[in-house]
């Protein structure tokens, strides 16, 4: 017995040696500076993700486009399906370890030499089962849970790339909202304009020259003001894709309703690994490839099977009849020779998938630094150029009021309080633009950090 005893633990010490025990876990991953050298250094571990994305994104309109888009997107449903897939497979690995039972009942009618028929049965109830002596079916197991997992954080990358998305296009209606509302009162505006201008013709203040480039300005705006309204259009079909619902026009409110957070907490770069859901995604695809390692490796040792018949049977050698009791059990013990080297390259294939799932994982944590990095300096560059613009605009509408004035007495021509007006209308328009830009920067930061899961 005490033999035994020592020859189970020299066993189990070779093979944990040989790694087909070993459970995953992480490599070591630099992820210092990954967000790069010019990001603001986090002064604590909360970060724009740790909101949720009801709270961040407050508009009542807008949210229920999100939960419309986590509902019904088709990409959301796919992912589902991933996981139930997964999942199955994670119970056909556990149910592995449970024996195999098997119901085959025979019967047969014989005759020899014209004499009597006789008649046999067999009523086996087989059993058959693989001891997980050398890690195969714990291997196969511990893949299939990684895949579980993996597929889980597929469907929340999925979730985040859908708000992310959902929020964008909708941002994306704002803007165009707003340019097509100063649009459409700087063509009336301008239309109010070169009416005075056709009265200052009939005084003799003004030749037609000057009426002719405004009115050529005009159509110009008015064209604009068409390829807006189409893009509205446009948008609002691509929003109505992503909701899975027939092209409509999308209920929505302005720019005043939207409020972001002033302080864009970034966290530290060592917090993507457990809030980037496609981060975390990649590393149980790592893990998956680290156990099918262990799988191959695992196939190159013995199989130890048992089995068994228990049953009825009225033939049991020479005697027919009466019926009897079948009892029998077998085990093997096999261990792969010589297969042309057929396990040898599998594990080598195991090796190479899992070399390229490691840098999989390590390319996906750099991605996810360089995206929270451009993200951060989309929304700083974004509010910087809003402040410029403010600035631009209040010297536009000074300069248009004293061009105005000029005119007035005579020592300036309309067409030059014309030309104020619309330089004044494209920092407006180009304002508009600067608020979009910010708030597509904060989408994608918080998207970049892992945020739009709950």
């Amino acid at each position: 017995m005490i033999k035994r005893i020592y020859m189970l633990a020299i066993t189990t010490a070779l093979l944990s040696s040989c790694g087909v025990y070993n459970k995953y876990s992480r490599p070591e991953v630099e992820t210092q500076g990954v967000y790069g050298s010019e990001a603001v250094s986090p002064v604590d571990s909360t970060t724009l993700a740790s909101m949720s994305w009801k709270e961040l994104f407050s508009d009542v309109k807008l949210q229920k486009l999100i939960e419309s888009g986590i509902a019904n997107n088709m990409d959301m449903q796919a992912a589902q399906l991933r996981v139930e897939e997964t999942k199955a497979s994670l119970k056909a690995a556990k149910l592995s370890y449970v024996p195999s039972f098997a119901l085959a009942p025979q019967g047969g009618v014989s005759s020899f030499d014209g004499s009597a028929a006789s008649y046999t049965y067999q009523l086996p109830l087989s059993v058959s089962w693989e001891v997980d002596i050398f890690g195969k079916v714990l291997n196969a197991k511990r893949q299939a849970n990684s895949a579980v997992l993996q597929s889980e954080e597929y469907k929340r990358a999925v979730q985040t790339s859908v708000v992310s998305t959902v929020v964008n296009l909708y941002y994306t209606l704002l803007m165009l909202d707003n340019q097509v509302s100063i649009t459409e009162q700087t063509v009336l505006t301008w239309n109010e304009s070169l009416r005075v201008m056709n009265a200052l013709k009939s005084a003799g203040m003004q030749n037609q020259a000057g009426i002719s480039r405004a009115e050529a300005n005009i159509y110009q705006i008015e064209a604009s003001l068409m390829d807006l309204k189409h893009n509205v259009e446009n948008v609002e079909n691509q929003l109505s894709l992503v909701l899975m619902q027939p092209a409509q026009s999308i209920e929505r409110g302005s720019i005043g309703d939207q409020l972001f957070p002033t302080e864009l907490a970034i966290g530290y770069p060592i917090q993507i690994l457990s809030n980037r859901p496609d981060v975390k995604s990649s590393e149980y695809a790592l893990a998956q490839s680290f156990y099918g390692v262990n799988y191959s490796r695992a196939m190159m040792y013995p199989s130890l099977n048992l089995g068994g018949t228990a049953g009825w049977t009225n033939s049991a050698g020479a005697i027919v009849n009466p019926g009897k009791l079948l009892l029998s059990a077998v085990g093997s013990l096999t261990q792969p020779l010589f297969q042309k080297g057929a396990l040898r390259a599998n594990l080598a294939i195991a090796k190479s998938r899992y070399e390229a799932s490691l840098l999989s994982f390590q390319q996906s944590i750099l991605r996810a630094g360089v995206e929270v990095n451009d993200a951060l300096r989309q929304c700083q560059t974004a509010r910087n150029k809003r402040d410029v613009r403010a600035k631009q605009i209040e010297s536009l509408n000074v300069a248009m009021k004293s061009t105005e004035l000029l005119m007035k007495y005579g020592s300036t021509t309309y067409l030059e309080v014309l030309t104020a007006q619309q330089a004044l209308l494209q920092a407006e328009v180009m304002q508009v633009g600067d608020w979009f830009e910010e708030a597509q920067g904060v989408v994608n930061l918080y998207h970049a950090l892992g945020g739009g899961v709950n």
